[in-house]
């Protein structure tokens, strides 16, 4: 290094620094040293450097000077790497000291280097620490770490990760070797989950749950994973992220949705039971009439004796009995619905997003949601936990319907339409499955009217009730292709 370069570097830096011959004794001192020892100018230049060393660690610093001297080359002075030096005013500072051979004309002079080491004392604690309250926050959530690399394509996993996956392996795993571990059924999704974070376009937050086969016992247990993708020059490089076992979280929530659904079976069960029996008594008494004035009729026709009054008199009372029927069974379904229906403002899209959330939340998680919805559809008017309901019912039947499917799909297309000269939302649901027997589909929406092995055929006759009781219509279309595909609409928000 020439010596204007060198003197512009060392009274420029922002280290303390001394420049020493081999003797020890100080040449120059650059004013950040200056700074540190409460010396000016050249008050230092002639004294050896052993008298800004506290009295006790002169000898340390003389055993290191002659190592140094032996054979020169960068080193600290001490295995702790701290001396004690003194300030001008005689107080003790703690500062590590490192030396550096340089050359000056085919002369040896030592650079020192002076670094408070209090400083670096303080950082390493406030870092151990730190370290330690992940680490017990990590045991205490039973939470693992991984570092997925894209251009290398392996993944970097703690401790916790490598126990979950049942490996003994190294840091590192490769990425073909981490997925192997994962259920068949959820490496679509989960890679779907991983694309879509890595999306420039999108925040990076990547979340998944899935299904993990130790390899050691054969156990599977459920993995919620979270993390983020972090993007350099526009490009996906590496995504970073935790993950928790939620095997006891997701048999917990299993056995719920068992009794969810064994209550709500039982529930169904008995509402039918109950409508069905005062269906029956409302009807029976004029039934029975019906019946009677049948025989009087076909009685007197079939003896020949009857006159043309009687006759009319009998029919008369088959008509007056039916009306009657009919309008017990109106009076029925009235008290059955009635209640004022409580409607507001909503956004469509919400209550599907809602909708889709409990049925995943209800265990229908294998399917993929294909959403067509409309941007800046106007808000519709309605009851919003009764449209949610239809739509859940409606997912739920579509996935039934595609249990036995290696790729099932659910399509959901909210759009506006013109019906007559009237502006409605509409929303369609389709899925990939069988479909309807044409002879069916006539009867789908017919109260206890069910393709269900264990069902009671109440859901779509509910859901075409609900729909109705908000201002809409729903059917289905009879020419879909493949599965099935239902409509409903609904009545926009005045505006």
């Amino acid at each position: 290094m020439r010596g204007l370069t060198f003197s512009t570097v060392f009274e420029a830096a922002a280290d303390a620094m001394i420049l020493a011959d081999d003797a020890g004794r100080i040449a120059v001192v650059n004013p950040t040293a200056q700074r540190l020892l409460g010396y000016t100018g050249g008050e230092l230049e002639g004294v050896t450097v052993e008298m800004l060393i506290a009295p006790r660690y002169r000898k340390q610093y003389r055993y290191y000077q002659d190592l140094f001297l032996k054979r020169p080359a960068k080193r600290a002075m001490s295995a702790g790497n701290e001396l004690i030096v003194l300030h001008r005013d005689g107080k003790e500072m703690l500062l590590d000291i490192s030396l550096s051979p340089v050359k000056k004309k085919q002369q040896l002079f030592v650079l020192i280097i002076f670094n408070a080491a209090r400083r670096r004392l303080d950082t390493e604690e406030a870092l151990r620490i730190s370290e330690e309250r992940l680490r017990l926050a990590k045991q205490a959530a039973g939470l693992g770490i991984f570092d997925y690399d894209f251009k290398r394509n392996i993944v970097f996993w703690d401790k916790q990760m490598r126990k979950l996956w049942g490996k003994n392996s190294e840091n590192t795993v490769s990425y073909e070797e981490f997925v192997a571990a994962i259920h068949p059924e959820d490496r679509e999704a989960r890679q779907l989950a991983i694309e879509k974070a890595m999306d420039p376009a999108s925040n990076g937050e990547f979340k998944a749950q899935y299904r993990i086969i130790n390899p050691l016992n054969g156990m599977e247990c459920w993995i919620s994973a979270h993390g983020r993708v972090y993007f350099e020059s526009g490009h996906p490089h590496r995504l970073i992220g935790v993950t928790r076992d939620v095997t006891e979280q997701k048999k917990i929530q299993k056995k719920l949705q068992l009794q969810r659904d064994e209550t709500e079976s039982i529930l169904k069960q008995q509402v039918a039971a109950r409508t069905a029996s005062a269906i029956a008594h409302e009807l029976n008494q004029p039934l029975a009439a019906i019946s009677a004035y049948s025989e009087v009729v076909l009685h007197a026709l079939g003896s020949g004796s009857s006159s043309y009054s009687h006759l009319k008199r009998a029919l008369e009372g088959c008509v007056e009995q039916a009306q009657r029927a009919g309008r017990s069974l109106h009076e029925l379904l009235a008290f059955l619905q009635k209640g004022e229906l409580v409607t507001e403002r909503s956004s469509l899209t919400e209550i599907v997003y809602e909708a889709l959330n409990v049925v995943y939340n209800d265990g229908y998680g294998r399917f993929h949601p294909v959403l067509l919805l409309q941007e800046n559809l106007p808000e519709v008017r309605c009851n919003r936990t009764q449209i949610q309901k239809v739509l859940v019912n409606l997912f739920r039947n579509a996935i039934e319907a595609m249990r036995n499917l290696d790729s099932p799909d659910l399509t959901i297309i909210t759009r506006l339409e013109t019906i007559g000269e009237v502006e409605v939302a509409e929303v369609i649901v389709q899925d990939s499955g069988p479909g309807f027997d044409p002879n069916l589909m006539k009867r789908i929406f017919e109260p206890f009217f069910t393709t269900k092995p264990t069902g009671i055929g109440m859901g779509l006759a509910i859901s075409r009730a609900l729909i109705e009781a908000n201002g809409g219509r729903l059917w289905i279309d009879a020419n879909a292709k493949p599965g099935a595909k239902f409509h409903f609409t609904l009545p926009f928000e005045p505006s």
